[in-house]
């Protein structure tokens, strides 16, 4: 009787150790978390890939709209246009609006000439420099703020800011919103012409 009963007791823990119903679902609890934060980021990221291509479609179609269509030359409609369309996927978006003007295509985002007189690759020590935007100091971009005069070239540069579609926010430590930029180079009408730019000198600290 006894050695039956151990027989039966030694089988029957045999059975309890292989068996593995129900491991699936205690390893899915332990995977479903990392899941789950994996294609809330997968779908917030591209959804930030989303608004920029439309953004910058955006900037393009309306560019482009700037240099056919007399109704669209002035800067409210340009912004009112690109603002219609950011507004139809991100309808509660702050939208703000910056331009830079330059004399050519050229000289978009480049610095201020200077002569690097001890050779360091910085302005400093006095050096002279050329003040393209007037302000008194050498600068890394030598655009200087506003639509600027006819001909110019002028970086026109959006930014979006809106909550986040999707609370990746709830999971890890991100921002709740997000900020979205895209930028293109228009160049003004030439309704008169270019306004020479004097060389202004300067000197770096």
């Amino acid at each position: 009787m006894t050695r039956r009963f151990a027989h039966a007791y030694g089988s029957g823990l045999r059975r309890l150790a292989n068996d593995e119903t129900g491991a699936t679902l205690t390893e899915f609890g332990f995977v479903a978390p990392i899941l789950c934060l994996m294609l809330v980021g997968l779908f917030d990221f591209g959804f930030q890939i989303y608004a920029k291509t439309v953004m910058q479609g955006a900037l393009q179609q309306s560019a482009r709209k700037s240099t056919l269509e007399p109704t669209i030359t002035t800067t409210d409609a340009l912004d009112a246009a690109v603002r219609q369309d950011i507004k139809l996927i991100v309808p509660d978006a702050k939208i703000d609006f910056e331009r830079k003007n330059y004399a050519t295509f050229a000289n978009v985002q480049k610095p201020e000439d200077y002569i690097d007189t001890n050779g360091n690759g910085v302005c400093d020590n006095g050096e002279q420099f050329d003040d393209v935007n007037d302000n008194g100091t050498w600068d890394a971009d030598r655009g200087k703020s506003g639509l600027g005069g006819a001909r110019d070239a002028v970086l026109y540069t959006v930014t979006a800011q809106y909550d986040r579609m999707f609370p990746l926010d709830t999971f890890i430590n991100v921002p709740k919103k997000i900020s979205v930029t895209a930028s293109t180079v228009l160049r003004n009408q030439p309704y008169d012409g270019q306004q020479e730019r004097p060389v202004v000198l300067g000197n770096c600290t």
